[in-house]
């Protein structure tokens, strides 16, 4: 636990153990961690120069277990110094090392972006070959932390259908807020109903459509992979990956098109089941937004109560606006409550 603040597993081990006492020699620390002497006095005196340790007030006349110590001498004893003080520095720290880092990330993947070394790659990249495309195709999925679009059409070539499982897992362990739209041929291959009702089950939000002109995959509108045809190859799967564009931006409406006349995905005991066509009524988990925004509960906490993120309660809250041809919450209300949806 205390690795992250800079302490190795030993001074952890003495730290801990003195955190269970008021004072301790360093006797007693070596029989308790199991630790020989000799290192646990090193790591009492280093703590104590790092000011997490004190030598206590009743330590008498004891020097710091110091080998001028005759027989009589009574060995120091140590307590801790409050956490919130001693720790306090080495939290701040490590919080201006991962803001050192972040920031560098920024400027590092800013100046990538805008390098004319590579004025064609910072647009468009030809990939090509199965390796080479599903480890693309996984760098985009795992590197997302916000939003995923992605469109399903036939059976998976380059990326087996498992290894996009454990991707699609981290996604959404992260909170990536995952939207994808399928094309009815997808879900006749084998398994593959079963499959996207795990993926719903998950948190995944699945729509349906008869037909999609392409695959696609969208990792937090700033990069997208596309597959091209395997005759431009020589029969292996190839894709162009799409840096931020204007391209990127037209492949970002399609999928936002599509997806407002996609039919929602249900699951079943079985399988998956879709909306019919002209049922405009509010989905399972619409409502269970719908019923905690009308107790005065906020976005965030409706979020974290449902374990969505704050871009799913904000999409599923706008698509019940819409069903209600409602301007505001309050007229979301009044129009929930008059067609009997809670």
């Amino acid at each position: 636990m205390l690795q992250a603040l800079g302490l190795g597993p030993a001074e952890e081990a003495i730290y801990t153990a003195l955190l269970a006492r008021p004072t301790a020699s360093a006797q007693d620390l070596a029989r308790q961690t199991g630790l020989e002497s000799a290192e646990t006095t090193r790591i009492l005196l280093d703590l104590t120069t790092r000011g997490l340790v004190a030598v206590a007030d009743d330590a008498g006349s004891g020097a710091p277990d110091s080998a001028d110590c005759d027989a009589g001498c009574r060995p120091a004893r140590y307590r801790l110094t409050p956490p919130s003080v001693a720790l306090a520095p080495f939290l701040a720290e490590q919080r201006n090392a991962l803001h050192r880092a972040e920031t560098a990330f920024s400027m590092l993947t800013e100046q990538y972006r805008s390098t004319a070394a590579h004025p064609a790659g910072s647009v468009v990249e030809v990939v090509v070959g199965v390796e080479q495309v599903a480890h693309r195709f996984h760098q985009l999925q795992r590197g997302a932390q916000q939003e995923l679009l992605v469109f399903l059409v036939g059976a998976p070539i380059a990326v087996p259908r498992e290894d996009a499982d454990m991707s699609e897992s981290s996604a959404l362990d992260r909170g990536v807020d995952f939207r994808v739209v399928a094309a009815k041929d997808y879900l006749d291959g084998p398994g593959m109903a079963k499959d996207a009702r795990a993926g719903i089950t998950a948190g995944i939000e699945l729509r349906l459509v008869d037909s999609l002109p392409l695959k696609m995959i969208v990792s937090d509108r700033e990069r997208a992979m596309v597959p091209l045809d395997m005759a431009d190859s020589g029969g292996e799967p190839s894709a162009i990956v799409v840096h931020r564009s204007g391209l990127l931006t037209a492949l970002v409406h399609l999928f936002e098109k599509e997806w407002a006349e996609a039919r929602p995905l249900y699951t079943t005991a079985t399988g998956v089941r879709a909306e019919p066509a002209g049922d405009q009524q509010p989905t399972e988990g619409e409502l269970e937004v719908l019923a905690l925004l009308l107790a005065g509960i906020s976005d965030r906490r409706a979020a974290s109560q449902l374990g969505l993120s704050i871009r799913t309660v904000e999409r599923r809250t706008r698509r019940l606006m819409d069903l209600a041809g409602a301007d505001s919450r309050l007229q979301l209300g009044w129009h929930a409550a008059r067609a009997g949806w809670l």
